[in-house]
């Protein structure tokens, strides 16, 4: 008994020295909300290798974005197993646009269901910081071009509704067109459907949000089996959605391509019908084949890395005339012919 007394002791000890850790810690802001500063979210992201957004979230360049479009399931998994990346996909989800792939940077949110007690010292502390509440819109509205909102409501249908059609407008226009997955559900399907935008979630409800407590931003969260982190790639197709490390992105992309041109191949081989399968897919078998699989494999490379250069520089010509066009109109004077307090 003594001995146990004695564990026991030892583990309420440690678990008390962890939970003074979290409530001192930085990543305690806004009353119960968590998130990591911008130090935390580059320790935890340290292996990604490109620019970040100013509080420290990983961003995965446009070009790359551009390209993800064309990714599917199949095409990511290969790599993620390869590297052993085991708990990234997650599918069930009802997908309002099948025939439209998403890609984007993972913003993520985390909500909790509503304790009063929490609840009611979260509002005090968050009125103290000049924030009317803890909603789902202080979320929405830190969301940058190519995000792609990423939202753990513990699978709620009834009140767990993330958007309605207005806010899912809201996520098209400040997103470019990036998208939303939510484990949990969405209200007014009807108006959200004709909103050309990629969304995956559990069902629709026609209640509001509301029996919830927002609990974290771009902090480490889970939906369904996987574990997202903010800046992660978030390519979701008909299938199902995969969540990406920033550090597997170019060589997914790079894998892709090759796995596309393979099947290219592969198809114009069939389409031949000199060939049994198994003499094509999943690699040839005759010599001859295999070195002109190699010559095309080369060719098409050589015409993609092509393409895309030209289409990089037609993009990086259109933001700089957008730039120069936006510059112009914040410099031009204000007409002083009419007063606009005086019309009704």
């Amino acid at each position: 008994m003594i001995a146990n007394n004695s564990l026991v002791g030892k583990i309420m000890k440690g678990a008390l020295c962890v939970l003074a850790f979290l409530f001192s810690s930085p990543r305690t802001v806004r009353g119960q909300l968590f998130t990591f500063s911008k130090q935390e979210l580059i320790d935890y992201t340290a292996q990604q290798p490109f620019d970040r957004f100013p509080d420290g979230r990983p961003k995965i360049p446009a070009d790359l974005l551009e390209r993800a479009h064309d990714l599917s399931a199949e095409d990511i998994w290969t790599t993620m197993q390869q590297e052993g990346f085991n708990n990234q996909y997650v599918d069930g989800f009802q997908v309002l646009h099948p025939g439209k792939t998403m890609a984007g940077r993972a913003f993520t949110v985390e909500f909790m269901p509503l304790r009063s007690d929490v609840d009611e010292i979260a509002k005090a502390k968050a009125k103290t910081r000049g924030l009317a509440g803890l909603t789902n819109q202080v979320a929405i509205d830190m969301l940058q071009p190519g995000d792609v909102l990423v939202v753990d409501l513990f699978g709620k249908k009834v009140n767990g509704t993330i958007v309605g059609d207005n806010l899912f407008y809201y996520l098209i226009k400040a997103t470019g067109g990036g998208g939303l997955v939510v484990d949990g559900s969405i209200r007014d399907l009807d108006g959200i459907a004709e909103i050309d935008l990629p969304a995956y979630f559990r069902a629709a409800d026609p209640t509001p949000i509301g029996n919830v407590m927002l609990t974290g931003i771009n902090v480490p969260i889970r939906i369904g089996t996987t574990t997202v982190m903010p800046g992660d790639l978030v390519v979701g197709d008909r299938e199902g959605v995969y969540f990406i490390p920033p550090q597997l992105v170019r060589e997914v992309l790079d894998r892709a391509d090759e796995i596309h041109v393979h099947d290219e191949w592969t198809k114009k081989k069939f389409d031949e019908g000199k060939y049994k399968s198994s003499e094509i897919y999943g690699s040839p078998k005759d010599p001859k084949l295999k070195e002109e699989y190699e010559q095309y494999l080369k060719k098409r490379f050589e015409e993609i890395r092509k393409k895309r250069a030209e289409k990089l520089v037609s993009v990086r010509k259109r933001a700089y005339a957008q730039a120069l066009s936006r510059s112009a109109a914040q410099s031009r004077p204000v007409s002083r012919t009419c007063n606009p307090c005086s019309e009704p």
